[in-house]
């Protein structure tokens, strides 16, 4: 990795302000100590001058060409991480990329290679490794507190029954859709707790009338002994659990989505007492006795930050990078063979060639 800023402070180059920008990387770099949000790239001037008065609101080119920023953060909608996260690169500019990584794992490929070629940091922005219920479900698992696990299912609905063709991951095109979406999500998090699996089947499609991107996606990823379950949906009124993991000794079963991403909507900043503090618990079943016995059991606290800082640290102390990119390139491989495999309509290893 190139030498760490001489001047103690890495400067920071924001491109996007949508609801990316806005509600995440500006917030989380800006309460970041030793990072300094510098540069926003939009068009939304007098928004970025009332909420980071310390920044300047500029173009693509100027925050590229300024000798100042040590890091660009691409926060653009997903047709465009791949082009700008190269130029960042070339320019000599450490980069994080909001997830997914880019429309195809050679996209993402040639990426990894330029910033390992050039001792530059680049980062995926895989936030949801530190939603609160992910942390309790990795410490449970290490715990060994369910057993011997034989099935995992993750779902991530939402309730939006009507086509909203004013947005972009709503629109026909590689980028756009739900398993480009919030399969990055789902799938990145498996990942991260299994490692590669042995086979892939993934049913996608559209279900809403109108619809022209993928809004339904369930895919079952097969490892030996066990099954997880990746399911999203958009037309979903009643709430299934978040998570839910059946063992060989107990279940464990959570509702609700990590509370980060509410709190950064509504304009709260990381740093208080309880920050990441899920409001509702998850529950344990264990037989006993013949009879069922429920637990209650409090998760632990989120950690949108951790990334920040883990960038921070990688910058100035030539550490690793708080995502890596062969974890992030085996995420932009099980999307790519989540498309092949629905539209293939059979099970696709892993480890085949695409």
């Amino acid at each position: 990795m190139s030498e760490a800023p001489s001047h103690g402070v890495s400067r920071v180059a924001l491109i996007g302000f949508g609801l990316a920008g806005k509600a995440f990387h500006a917030p989380l770099i800006s309460t970041t100590p030793g990072l300094e949000l510098s540069r926003v790239v939009t068009r939304q001037t007098e928004l970025v001058h009332a909420e980071y008065p310390e920044a300047h609101a500029c173009s693509l080119q100027d925050a590229l060409n300024d000798d100042d920023i040590d890091l660009v953060v691409v926060a653009t909608p997903n047709d465009t991480h791949a082009e700008i996260a190269m130029k960042a690169l070339e320019h000599g500019k450490h980069v994080v990329v909001d997830k997914p990584f880019a429309l195809s794992l050679d996209e993402a490929t040639l990426l990894a290679r330029k910033a390992e070629g050039s001792s530059l940091m680049l980062a995926v922005f895989h936030n949801r490794r530190w939603d609160a219920d992910f942390l309790t479900i990795r410490a449970l698992l290490e715990e060994g507190t369910l057993g011997e696990l034989k099935q995992f299912e993750s779902c991530f609905n939402k309730f939006r029954p009507e086509v909203d063709h004013g947005q972009w991951k709503e629109q026909p095109g590689p980028g756009s859709g739900n398993w480009m979406d919030l399969g990055a999500h789902l799938g990145d998090q498996a990942l991260q707790l299994f490692g590669r699996p042995e086979g892939i089947y993934a049913d996608l499609g559209i279900l809403r009338e109108g619809g022209q991107a993928t809004d339904y996606f369930h895919v079952v990823l097969r490892y030996n002994g066990f099954r997880v379950l990746l399911h999203g949906g958009v037309v979903a009124c009643e709430p299934a659990p978040r998570f839910s993991l059946h063992g060989t000794t107990g279940s464990y079963t959570i509702y609700g989505m990590d509370p980060q991403e509410a709190a950064l909507r509504s304009g709260a900043r990381p740093g208080f007492e309880g920050w990441g503090a899920d409001p509702v618990p998850g529950t344990i079943t264990r037989h006993a006795n013949g009879h069922l016995v429920r637990e209650t059991w409090p998760s632990l606290h989120g950690n949108y930050p951790a990334f920040y800082e883990g960038v921070r640290h990688a910058l100035q102390h030539n550490g690793d990078a708080p995502v890596s990119l062969s974890s992030a390139l085996d995420t932009m491989r099980l999307l790519e063979l989540g498309k092949q495999s629905a539209e293939q309509r059979r099970e696709v290893c892993f480890d085949s060639t695409i």
